[in-house]
């Protein structure tokens, strides 16, 4: 006797469940259910499919183990609830000193980027003060260590396993070596704090030493940053103030108001500096 219909929709969604579960199953292999050293043996291997030289995984991958402080991190963060007024009352004066001189001193740099991207030279500088102190406080978090442990976890295991192999493309491109790459707990690196995925798209030699180094040059740190910002519809010559498309670009950097308006404010005042 044929099988019913019931039957047939009960041999089927048995089935349709059967998949799930493995699909679930091979998901929770993937991040964070086996041992941390398995789960780097198979990102090894499909880094090495995606075209990732031997070299460079060596290199990147050498001794990474996984960093319980990047979990705690990652799982404390707190909302931002400070106000602008607050916000920028603690930034921006203390940097304003700094900021003018640097305005100074790269001031034709900060030219010839603007003429190349169209961002201005102060909303470049203001960035840069306010992410790392104009390059001081770049972080010391080991940038590989700190992505493997973000891609082993299953918060967000997805977009760390990306930003891990773009990372592995730094090395590979002989932008940095990874004994240099150190950044913020959550994988950002250099002087205005890029992850490796930006890196990779809007990173850009603008020393022309056949390096994009955003870790150590100033030249490269101002006009990749000015290249993302370009990338994203900066339109040349119009303002940034709250309200203008410019500060929407500026969101697409970090989509807080309350630090793009202080972007904006500190770039206004760099601006009317003497």
């Amino acid at each position: 006797m044929p099988p019913t219909i019931s039957r047939l929709f009960l041999a089927a969604f048995v089935l349709i469940i059967s998949i799930a579960s493995s699909e679930s199953a091979r998901a929770a292999a993937a991040c964070g259910s086996g041992s941390f050293e398995a789960w780097l043996a198979d990102f090894k291997t499909e880094a090495a499919a995606k075209g990732i030289s031997q070299q460079a995984i060596s290199a990147g991958l050498a001794g990474v183990t996984l960093d319980q402080s990047v979990l705690s991190r990652d799982r404390s963060q707190k909302v931002f609830s400070q106000s602008f007024e607050e916000f920028s009352s603690r930034m921006v004066p203390p940097r304003m000193g700094r900021g003018s001189n640097m305005m100074k001193r790269y001031g034709s740099v900060l030219s010839r980027i603007e003429q190349a991207y169209g961002v201005p030279g102060e909303v470049l500088v203001a960035i840069w003060g306010l992410e790392t102190d104009f390059g001081t406080n770049t972080g010391k978090f080991a940038t590989m260590r700190s992505l493997a442990t973000l891609a082993y976890d299953c918060r967000r295991a997805e977009q760390f396993r990306g930003e891990l192999m773009d990372a592995l493309r730094i090395v590979q491109r002989g932008d940095l070596a990874p004994n240099e790459m150190r950044g913020a707990w959550a994988g950002e690196l250099g002087q205005t704090q890029f992850m490796p995925s930006s890196w990779m798209k809007y990173a850009v030699d603008f020393d022309g030493n056949g390096r994009r180094d955003l870790l150590h040059s100033a030249p490269d740190v101002l006009a990749s940053t000015a290249n993302y910002l370009a990338s994203y519809g900066w339109q040349r010559g119009k303002d940034f103030e709250p309200g203008s498309p410019n500060f929407a670009v500026l969101q697409q950097w970090n989509k807080s108001e309350v630090y793009t308006r202080t972007v904006a404010y500190f770039a206004a005042q760099l601006a009317h500096a003497p």
